[in-house]
């Protein structure tokens, strides 16, 4: 049997946005390979991306399309009512796993790409992750910081350890 979406949908969350567990590089930081990490709650986009969007709309300009890998989340609507406007939203399995990237009309790079760490990991790998992301000059890919966490120890040097960095 196939599926049928009807791309002309649009998907609105109910009830208010969380706030988002975000970190950013500073505005006019070196460029880095990522420019900071977020920390969902779950693996549903509908209820997660409002709180981030919104975030990213005040710090860096409005969103107006955010990419993100087809495996790490539960559903996939492709148009997210939000804020009187329509953000599009695309998931690929050739868009890196664990990475967000979302695309701004006013940012001067116009693209913000953030480490997405997993729901489920705990508070002081997923702070570390988090901070290494926005860490200015960042040299590491969002796989790169997310293979670190499935590291027992965190993996040599990482600052992934349980003392969280």
């Amino acid at each position: 049997m196939t599926r049928v979406h009807d791309l002309n949908a649009v998907t609105t969350a109910i009830g208010e946005p969380s706030t988002p567990r975000l970190r950013l590089q500073r505005r006019g930081s070196p460029y880095g390979l990522l420019d900071g990490g977020w920390w969902p709650r779950s693996t549903n986009p509908v209820a997660e991306l409002p709180g981030l969007i919104l975030a990213l709309d005040h710090l860096q300009g409005p969103v107006i399309r955010i990419l993100l890998h087809r495996s790490d989340w539960t559903h996939q609507p492709v148009r997210l009512g939000l804020a009187g406007r329509v953000i599009r939203v695309a998931y690929f399995d050739s868009h890196p796993a664990g990475l967000l990237s979302a695309f701004t009309g006013a940012s001067a790079r116009g693209r913000i790409d953030l480490v997405v760490v997993p729901p489920e990991t705990t508070f002081e790998r997923a702070d570390a992750a988090m901070t290494v992301a926005a860490t200015q000059g960042n040299d590491l890919q969002a796989q790169d910081i997310l293979d670190r966490l499935t590291r027992p120890d965190g993996g040599p040097g990482s600052g992934f350890g349980t003392q969280g960095g």
